[in-house]
């Protein structure tokens, strides 16, 4: 098993696993867990790296100049072995470059590093994909971090909830059963800007905002500390958990699964972004606990 790397505040302390940079506990001052539990028996994953694709792809392939590369769900980052390059007690960065085995499935050069720094309350991860090559190179990116609901901090599971910091007024995506984009929309569940947890809401998937005009939620029971999630750099949202389990996921995307009967190329791809010859794209999150 990997070793995982250490960071503490004197408010936090987290521990990264280098296979795919995951972000494995975040815990309190009191050493209480604000992360999943990764049950296997509903997702033995914590908080994967989504690189470089969001969700399903149209046939578990992506097209680049006319030819197809298998891709599979979210990419292949988050089961790769990033590099610690460097390491601190309260910072570390990760990360990943291009290899054979990566360019089978996605024929770009690249480098993706992932940095992780504790600033008192709040853990900062800064993703910053970079382009060593002369020609523009083509990506998805996003973040899945999976909370503990309930938080530990006595209120029932029940009482939890998520507050969006603006207005939503759009309609939701639906999502296909194999994972694909659906031509049609779903009604918005929010009270509000507040969405009520309950497993109902994820019997048919996620819950996607795309966009999603807020930039930060709150999550938590109204009576307890909460988690504000700080997302500046992305415009879509995933929310997700699977009915009866142990967490929920709050994740911002830069990008979104494939529509039905997408075929073409990878570059038109909803939500792919472009980095220039030489030069880099940063998205971050930020997490804080709020007492």
């Amino acid at each position: 098993m990997t070793d995982l790397v250490w960071l503490r505040s004197d408010r936090l302390s987290a521990a990264i696993n280098p296979l795919g940079a995951e972000l494995t506990h975040l815990r309190d001052a009191h050493d209480r867990e604000l992360m999943t539990n990764a049950d296997p028996a509903f997702w033995p994953r914590h908080a994967p790296i989504l690189f470089p694709a969001i969700g399903v792809t149209h046939g578990g392939v992506i097209r680049v100049d006319g030819t197809d590369y298998p891709m599979p769900k979210h990419g292949f980052a988050r089961d790769m072995a990033f590099a610690v390059r460097e390491q601190g007690e309260d910072h570390a960065t990760f990360t990943l470059t291009d290899s054979a085995a990566t360019r089978a499935a996605y024929p770009y050069a690249f480098r993706l590093d992932i940095t992780f720094r504790l600033t008192g309350a709040t853990l900062a991860i800064e993703a910053r994909i970079s382009n060593p090559d002369d020609t523009a190179l083509l990506a998805q990116f996003g973040f899945h971090p999976a909370f503990a609901w309930p938080l530990p901090y006595g209120e029932a599971r029940a009482d939890h909830r998520i507050v969006f910091a603006a207005d939503e007024p759009a309609r939701l995506r639906a999502i296909t059963p194999d994972g694909l984009i659906a031509a049609e929309t779903r009604d918005s569940p929010l009270d509000g800007r507040t969405l009520h947890l309950a497993d109902a809401l994820f019997v048919d998937d996620a819950l996607v905002w795309d966009p999603v005009e807020s930039r930060s939620v709150r999550y938590g029971a109204a009576a307890g500390p909460q988690l504000r999630i700080d997302f500046p750099d992305t415009d879509k949202l995933g929310i997700w958990t699977k009915p009866g389990a142990a967490f929920v996921c709050v994740e911002p995307w830069h990008g979104i699964a494939d529509p039905v009967g997408f075929s073409g190329e990878y570059r038109d791809k909803p939500g792919v972004f472009s980095v220039a010859g030489r030069a880099s794209k940063v998205i971050a999150m930020h997490v804080t606990l709020e007492d």
